[in-house]
């Protein structure tokens, strides 16, 4: 096949928080690159995931969930990392909620409004029985934002994902691909592993947890036998650190225990994880550490 029959181009996710973003991501590539959780705001870093077929590229971009309410160094640098991915994109797929009572969103629309072409998924519709819902719901959708396409998915169960990628790929340019075809990220697995472990904060700890968390990769061995891993789990009171530890160090222990089980999937070997907590006032607003954390 000739380069001038192939298309490939940047991908930017947009969406609210919960639209389902990271778990699109996760579907569409067929692995956990990105982390998922009920709870909202979780992604924090723009992790590339590759998806390559016949004749298209598709390089998304996944980016924090749009939000205004909260301001810090941290939610500073989510919003410059969410407006470099729509100044790198060819092309966007907002995602919206299905189950949402409103869809009409003005202000994230005037965001889009300069994107060369806009996709929008309308997700979670296997929670939807009534399919005229689902049908004036695009059309409501069509005549407020008139995108290229809108295309109903449901992430979680891989529903119409073809379709979604087909409407996408008239929206790249027509150029080789930008990726060899085997790869499905450019993060690292160092990277990943860290994002597992914060997943898993927010899965078994919920409502307990505070957004002023973070995790750093303090040191990182890969070996043939055993990958050997220290991380340490930033909070920035001593009272969330208890929360953390749990009783008698069970939280903490459950969290390191269901993290190396995912952590071995991705590496494919066996993991010895260290996870230590550690309070550091205001990290979110301390520039050093978000440098260290990649999330400046």
């Amino acid at each position: 096949m000739s380069d001038t029959a192939l298309r490939s181009g940047y991908v930017a996710i947009v969406g609210r928080p919960n639209a389902g973003k990271s778990t699109l991501l996760n579907a569409l590539i067929g692995q956990k690159i990105s982390i998922t959780s009920r709870r909202p705001q979780t992604t924090r870093q723009n992790i590339l995931g590759i998806v390559t077929r016949d004749d298209t590229q598709v390089v998304f971009l996944d980016t924090p969930g749009f939000q205004t309410q909260y301001r810090s160094a941290l939610t500073m640098a989510m919003e410059r990392g969410f407006r470099n991915a729509l100044a790198t994109a060819h092309a966007v797929l907002w995602l919206m909620d299905a189950t949402a009572r409103e869809h009409v969103d003005s202000e994230l629309y005037e965001r889009l409004k300069a994107c060369p072409g806009v996709v929008i998924a309308l997700n979670k519709i296997d929670k939807i029985s009534n399919k005229n819902q689902i049908l004036e719901c695009i059309q409501r959708l069509d005549a407020a934002y008139h995108p290229a396409a809108i295309v109903p998915i449901s992430a979680q169960q891989k529903m119409q994902l073809d379709t979604l990628l087909d409407a996408l790929a008239p929206l790249l340019p027509q150029q080789p691909f930008l990726f060899p075809a085997n790869e499905i990220t450019t993060a690292t697995v160092r990277t990943l592993a860290s994002e597992m472990i914060r997943e898993k904060l927010f899965r078994l700890l919920g409502q307990e947890l505070p957004y002023s968390t973070a995790v750093e990769i303090e040191s990182f061995e890969e070996k043939p036998a055993l990958t050997r891993i220290a991380a340490v789990i930033l909070v920035d009171k001593p009272s969330q650190k208890a929360i953390v530890i749990g009783k008698g160090g069970e939280k903490l222990k459950e969290i390191g225990t269901t993290a190396r089980k995912e952590i071995e999937v991705l590496v494919e070997g066996k993991v010895f994880l260290q996870l230590f907590v550690k309070v550091r006032q205001s990290w979110a607003d301390d520039r050093k550490t978000l440098n260290r954390l990649g999330l400046s």
